[in-house]
């Protein structure tokens, strides 16, 4: 079965908190949408499974960040990909939308 989602839809954002969108989940993966303002930090975290994640930037610049918040510069169109259980997170330094996939989904 095919689907059609649309991002453009989710293009929220909110100077107070960073937006979270849930646009696919099923047994083997799911992609996440978050928006987050100019400034906002999606803190370092990580998860204690196997599995991978990747994060691509759709819109805006910033920084992946990793363990002892090491930066690495994000800009639109760049891809992240890690092992989950690595710590990532995001800063955004404008206005900043990423696509997060995790598989398999947790």
């Amino acid at each position: 079965m095919m689907e059609k989602k649309s991002l453009a839809e989710t293009r929220v954002f909110d100077s107070k908190s960073m937006k979270r969108v849930l646009i696919h989940d099923s047994p083997w993966f799911r992609i996440l949408n978050f928006n987050l303002s100019a400034g906002q930090v999606f803190p370092v975290h990580s998860h204690d499974t196997e599995g991978q994640l990747s994060i691509l930037v759709l819109e805006g610049t910033g920084e992946f960040l990793g363990k002892d918040e090491t930066a690495i510069p994000a800009q639109t169109g760049d891809i992240l990909l890690s092992d989950i259980n690595e710590p990532h997170g995001v800063r955004a330094h404008t206005d900043l939308r990423i696509l997060v996939t995790i598989a398999p989904p947790f």
